[in-house]
């Protein structure tokens, strides 16, 4: 079956995203968190022009939820059961085929045995059933922010994680790539080296670098002085200017200022970047830690996508669980 992820940036049917359901696992953070959430699912529904389908995890978040987001026009609360709120990487990759639309579903250990939750195994046929599109079973670990797409058959990934020995052992970059070809339609996998430091999923690529555009990729460039991530940024960039992508165009890099260094657990460097940003139908919305270095990134998604609006939105409450915008949603292609 000849399969097709589409790029981030073709229309979509519905945007799926996870809305903080557990007290235990959020702990102080969580009424910060719900209002990110609920702020983003606005946003989608609003200027970004989306269907939102705000996925729930229990009978508390469902509640929560009704609370902050009630009368929100565009926006459908779906109860579900999840461990967490990272959709993009326990849901499906959505592709489509000649047959029709197709939820590509993987294995998922929980970031190579760090945090394993009770129903995050179930995500993806949850989302695929309420969504009615045929669920096809992959039989290897993937996360869906480990790989980035650009609709013509490019998959850009990060070596740190998928050739990680704690997903799938013995894995070889051709191993990887023939599954990529089988389960997402790859033509091409281009290769970068780590990710962000203390990022818990090793390095997932939508931390690290995106594509924008057909041949044109975006990564961070460092901002400010003791920047934690200005070797692998720069590794990245320069690994980057270097390949081509599947229809044999020189890939344009495009650099933007990283947040810097914002304070995560124990005084550690957290893993915040702007490449979690999200492409909604009609706008960009990026994460903001700091405003200095976000007015700048802001500047400069204004420049990439001149045809959508772009908005920045806080994000530091939903960081304290380890991802952002991208990492908690999941797009439905129209």
């Amino acid at each position: 079956m000849k399969l097709t992820v589409p790029a981030e940036w073709a229309p979509h049917r519905a945007m799926w995203l996870g809305f903080p359901s557990h007290a235990q696992l959020w702990e102080g953070d969580l009424a910060e968190a719900q209002a990110e959430v609920a702020a983003l699912a606005r946003a989608l529904a609003g200027p970004g022009g989306e269907r939102v389908r705000l996925m729930t995890g229990s009978p508390d978040g469902e509640a929560d939820a009704r609370a902050q987001l009630a009368g929100v026009e565009g926006v459908e609360i779906v109860p579900g059961a999840f461990g967490d709120i990272w959709l993009r990487d326990t849901g499906p990759i959505f592709a489509t085929s000649p047959e029709g639309p197709r939820a590509q579903a993987f294995m998922f250990n929980g970031w190579g045995g760090k945090y394993r939750l009770e129903h995050d195994d179930k995500v993806a046929s949850q989302i695929a059933q309420a969504a009615g599109v045929a669920l096809a079973a992959n039989d290897f670990i993937l996360e869906g922010g480990a790989v980035d797409h650009d609709g013509e058959g490019t998959v850009l990934t990060t070596c740190q994680c998928v050739l990680n020995p704690n997903r799938n052992p013995g894995w070889t970059q051709a191993v990887a790539e023939a599954a990529f070809a089988q389960a997402l339609g790859a033509k091409k996998v281009l290769w970068l080296g780590d990710g962000l430091a203390n990022d818990h999923t090793d390095g997932h690529v939508d931390n690290l670098a995106r594509f924008v555009a057909p041949g044109v990729v975006a990564c961070p460039v460092a901002f400010g002085r003791g920047d934690p991530n200005a070797k692998a940024y720069d590794d990245a960039a320069r690994r980057l200017a270097s390949m081509t992508d599947a229809a044999g165009r020189a890939l344009q890099v495009i650099r933007i200022p990283s947040p810097g260094w914002i304070k995560g657990p124990e005084n550690r460097a957290a893993p915040a970047s702007h490449m979690n940003f999200l492409i909604a139908n009609q706008a960009v919305i990026v994460p903001i830690y700091a405003e200095r270095s976000g007015a700048f990134a802001l500047e400069a998604f204004e420049h990439l996508f001149p045809g959508r609006d772009v908005i920045g939105l806080p994000s530091s409450a939903i960081l304290t669980g380890g991802g952002s915008f991208h990492c908690i949603t999941q797009q439905e292609p129209a």
